[in-house]
């Protein structure tokens, strides 16, 4: 399966082999550019000058700063055994990661992510597939799509989890608000 990404002309696409970038500035013709080999892409996500892309081994990291000439970034990668969709808010990369649960990753300097936090919140997130991020007011919240377990809402941040959590990016201190198990696997 492809997941694709798009970001101003250009279309970020996954394959088993890599990433497909391809120019869509004229959408009546479109021009494959090139492929940035990881094996195994799953999804991909990006902010400024940085691809975010999952894969069957981790979180990889390209720099596409000249989107014709993409680079992975040496060093820049975070194993997990099996991160699938992600969403990058801020300065963290917040990873579905399977039985994992939820990989929080550092990415403030992307050019050498760290593992924050690895969450299952208590053993209750075992097959996350898919995550989006969302604030609202002064809260940061997590719904994670967790398989077979349904549906599951984290609190990120807010004033009575963190009396001191100003700034642009505060630290997340995850906790699990809601659960709707569903008749079918969250995806």
């Amino acid at each position: 399966a492809s997941f694709l990404k798009v970001r101003g002309e250009f279309i970020y696409m996954t394959t088993p082999r890599g990433v497909v970038v391809v120019n869509i500035d004229n959408p009546t013709s479109p021009e494959l550019v090139t492929e940035i080999p990881i094996a195994g892409a799953r999804y991909v996500d990006h902010m400024f000058r940085y691809l975010f892309v999952t894969s069957d081994k981790g979180l990889h990291i390209v720099d596409v700063t000249e989107q014709t000439a993409p680079k992975i970034v040496p060093d820049a990668f975070i194993p997990l055994a099996d991160a699938q969709n992600l969403h990058v808010a801020r300065t963290y990369a917040y990873v579905a990661a399977g039985r994992e649960g939820m990989a929080i990753i550092d990415v403030k300097n992307p050019e050498r992510p760290s593992v924050f936090k690895m969450e299952t919140a208590g053993g209750k997130i075992t097959d996350a597939r898919d995550i989006v991020v969302g604030s609202t007011n002064a809260s940061l919240f997590a719904y994670v799509a967790d398989g077979v377990n349904g549906l599951k809402v984290l609190q990120l941040t807010s004033p009575d989890l963190q009396p001191n959590f100003y700034g642009f990016s505060p630290a997340p201190n995850p906790e699990l608000i809601a659960w709707w198990k569903t008749d079918w696997p969250a995806v």
